[in-house]
């Protein structure tokens, strides 16, 4: 596969982890601050958050990881509605520093 779409696939696998988060994280920003995650959605769907939701998408994501690949001697099991990788996180805050966003 040449770089080119390699990069192409990387890039769409990204945006399909991202929309996945950011759908969690707004369900679940819904459920404490109904009025957060109205601002936050209407950002998302014109394809630019704010400041302040950009911050507490990255602290959400890092927040809630819930696949460490630990093994149960190692650390704790976290329970959450999406399985959350650190490679996610990662992926996450780097298209948040992409959009300009303090990560």
């Amino acid at each position: 596969m040449n770089d080119k779409r390699m990069r192409q696939r990387t890039a769409s696998e990204d945006r399909r982890t991202v929309e996945r988060l950011v759908a969690a994280w707004l369900a679940e920003t819904e459920r404490h601050d109904a009025g957060a995650a109205d601002e936050a959605r209407a950002g998302w769907e014109r394809g630019v958050l704010s400041e302040p939701a950009a911050q507490d998408l990255a602290i959400w994501v890092t927040a809630r990881i819930t696949d460490t690949g630990f093994t149960e001697d190692e650390g704790p099991y976290v329970a959450g509605p999406v399985r959350i990788t650190p490679s996610d996180k990662d992926t996450v805050h780097a298209w948040l520093r992409a959009r300009g966003h303090r990560v």
